[in-house]
């Protein structure tokens, strides 16, 4: 069974750090990509950050470059995303996704094919 589990999400205050992680099970993780998307209150999916296969590359959205960091641990089957000098605008529900190619750090949501269910994350102002 593919799956995508993430957590770490929660509220806090702007300035503050939370750090989310994706545990994947089912599938050969060292075989793809790995991203994470931010969706806000109305508006779409957004691309945050993605990964190579191996952590050799990585893509951020302007937005949070600098703050963000994407990392992984492929004993581990899990990616993570630690957020720094968080602000009320990153506020949204926090989603891995499964690239469609070992190296692809595209933004678009088409390079992506599987995804987790997410996790809030709250920063107050």
């Amino acid at each position: 069974q593919v799956q995508l589990v993430e957590s770490g999400g929660g509220l806090v205050q702007a300035g503050g750090s939370l750090r989310l992680s994706c545990a994947a099970s089912g599938f050969i993780f060292t075989s793809y990509a790995m991203g994470w998307f931010r969706r806000a209150p109305g508006k779409g999916r957004e691309f945050v950050a993605s990964i190579t296969w191996s952590g050799s590359s990585t893509n951020y959205a302007d937005s949070v470059k600098g703050r963000f960091t994407i990392s992984r641990d492929n004993a581990k089957k899990t990616i993570y995303l630690q957020m720094n000098s968080l602000k009320p605008e990153d506020t949204a529900i926090y989603y891995c996704a499964r690239g469609v190619h070992s190296s692809a750090l595209g933004p678009a949501d088409n390079d992506y094919g599987v995804w987790g269910q997410g996790t809030q994350v709250t920063v107050s102002s």
